[in-house]
């Protein structure tokens, strides 16, 4: 056997690295996310600059910290429409779970940054709080709960009787790294509180996504 038949017999099959952290995942931002390109252009500057994000971890580490079973929720307001690129100046809280040791709490909040990128770049809050994130696995994949501190969503599968224009589609990507998400409907979106300039309850909007999210 030659030099490199031999090097090539020695690496392993299916050797992609496996993800250090996954779990259930669910966003929810007022504008639609779910919609047609004509339907988001009419939202554009003028809704869509608020969010609530959550992450649950069902497995895995961050900087050396185990987070199995911990919550932590990223509330965003932006001075623009969260779209396509999410590079809009904003200000986010972070609400972190209540049952996370201080060491596990730094790693929740290194997590969520790391995921959120620009967009929580600029967080003016940590927040402890019991923390809820839970993807109900229906049919459709669109079933999600957030409740953490003031900030709250709830989601359901969307059907045909959502569609406006008949052009529908994933317009949006969602607003972080690492998600394989389905869009959805919320059914709730607010959060409440004098952190910001502003608080929010939004009703049947189809600006949710829910499924899973893992970090390599």
């Amino acid at each position: 056997m030659s030099y490199l038949l031999l090097l090539v017999a020695l690496v392993p099959f299916g050797s992609e690295k496996a993800p250090s952290v996954t779990g259930q995942y669910v966003e929810a931002r007022n504008c639609d996310v779910w919609t047609g390109p004509c339907f988001a252009n009419s939202e554009m500057n003028l809704t869509g600059k608020h969010a609530v994000i959550g992450w649950k971890i069902d497995h895995g580490s961050n900087a050396g910290v185990k987070l199995d079973g911990l919550g932590v929720v990223a509330v965003v307001s932006a001075s623009d429409t969260l779209g396509l690129n999410q590079t809009a100046p904003s200000k986010a809280i972070l609400i972190v779970d209540s049952k996370a040791t201080p060491a596990q709490k730094d790693a929740l909040v290194a997590l969520a940054r790391g995921q959120g990128g620009e967009l929580l770049k600029n967080v003016i809050s940590v927040q402890s709080a019991k923390v809820d994130v839970d993807v109900i696995y229906c049919k459709e994949g669109g079933c999600g709960r957030v409740e953490a501190g003031k900030a709250k969503i709830e989601t359901r599968c969307l059907d045909h009787h959502d569609k406006v224009c008949g052009n529908e589609s994933a317009y949006y990507p969602p607003l972080t790294k690492g998600v394989k998400a389905t869009a959805a409907m919320a059914v709730e979106h607010s959060f409440t509180g004098k952190v910001f300039n502003a608080t929010w309850n939004d009703t049947e909007r189809r600006g949710a996504y829910v499924g899973k999210f893992e970090i390599k």
